[in-house]
């Protein structure tokens, strides 16, 4: 019996972000929450808040609570003396006051993608969502230091939980566009934060193609404008979005992973990419550091092109030499487990007595 079961309370885990497929968040709250059902959900008086859509994403044997559009203004709480809430991102679409709440900061990214008029009305808001919540949680060591600088949390305790990583674990799949030569992946909502502009220049010199994959914005026509004018357009592949099995694909044949965002609050695809073996570059910024630790490579803080190159060859020399076993890579990786994140969580619950 564990510590939350055996204080009797009703957890309601917030899943209103499953309606968003191929999203961090959406990941975030699937893995967790098939996590908190295995930890302390088949035991305990547990429930998940979900559009109508998403009930019984979990199983039939769960318990369920339909969101509602009514629901940012009058709260249907049940006299909640024995209710945890877990609102599992910063701005919640619904969440009770009290001091049962807890509350998952992602990151503090509106004030980097934002113009700097529009980070008062962000702050306005995730400050009041931090005055509602008993305890918070970061995902990161960034994330929380990003917060504790730009919030007050009154006293408040600023846990950090890192997220986990699973690998695909589902029917073997190919994606749409199979490269003919060897390539290098990334995967990512195609917005200015991810950087991936500066990738086509990892092609000059060489033969691989690049395969880019995610949710498509006007920021495709940036990142095809700096492959024309190095001449490389015709092996730049920008796919949209995937499946997790055209993913896996991509994840075990790539060549190197490549992750050059420089406003993330974890930095999850990194992490997955490691539990393939694969050797994954980053950039110096935000968390990334933090996840991929002495077991990834790193571009130059300004992404200049000539220093990109040089460090991505040494980088991939390295990883053919052993110098990085892709063993070690995989053990970093498996430090990140969904499982642990749950039972963190679960202490947290059982804290707020």
């Amino acid at each position: 019996m564990t510590d939350v079961e055996s204080a009797g309370y009703k957890i309601v885990f917030d899943c209103e972000k499953l309606r968003f497929p191929n999203t961090g968040l959406y990941h975030f709250c699937d893995s967790l929450g098939k996590a908190l059902k295995d930890c302390i959900g088949r035991r305990s008086d547990m429930v998940y808040f979900v559009h109508k859509e998403q009930e019984g994403h979990f199983g039939d044997d769960c318990k369920y609570m339909t969101y509602r559009s009514i629901y940012k203004y009058l709260f249907p709480l049940w006299k909640p003396e024995k209710i945890v809430w877990h609102a599992a991102q910063q701005f919640p679409k619904a969440m009770p006051a009290g001091k049962r709440t807890v509350l998952t900061v992602h990151d503090l990214n509106f004030l980097y993608e934002e113009p700097p008029e529009a980070h008062a009305k962000w702050i306005k808001r995730l400050q009041a969502n931090i005055d509602q919540a008993a305890r918070i949680v970061a995902i990161s060591r960034y994330t929380k230091n990003d917060l504790l600088k730009h919030i007050d949390v009154k006293g408040k305790p600023v846990d950090v939980i890192y997220n986990g990583c699973t690998v695909y674990s589902g029917k073997p799949g190919t994606p749409g566009y199979i490269p003919q030569k060897p390539f290098l992946f990334t995967v990512g909502t195609l917005l200015r934060k991810k950087n991936f502009h500066v990738l086509p220049a990892l092609l000059t010199d060489n033969d691989y193609e690049l395969v880019i994959s995610g949710l498509r914005f006007d920021y495709e026509e940036e990142i095809l404008k700096v492959a024309g004018e190095l001449g490389v357009t015709g092996r730049v592949h920008i796919t949209g979005p995937v499946s997790e099995a055209a993913k896996d694909w991509y994840m075990r044949h790539c060549s190197a992973f490549l992750f050059p965002s420089i406003a993330e609050g974890f930095g999850l695809p990194a992490i997955e990419a490691m539990m393939y073996g694969k050797p994954v570059f980053l950039s110096q910024y935000t968390s990334l550091p933090e996840i991929g630790g002495d077991k990834a490579f790193y571009f130059n803080k300004d992404f200049d092109f000539t220093g990109m190159r040089k460090e991505f060859s040494e980088g991939m020399s390295a990883y053919g030499n052993g110098k990085i076993p892709k063993e070690e890579i995989i053990a970093r990786a498996k430090q990140f487990s969904w499982e642990k994140a749950a039972r963190e969580y679960a202490a947290i619950y059982a804290s707020l007595s």
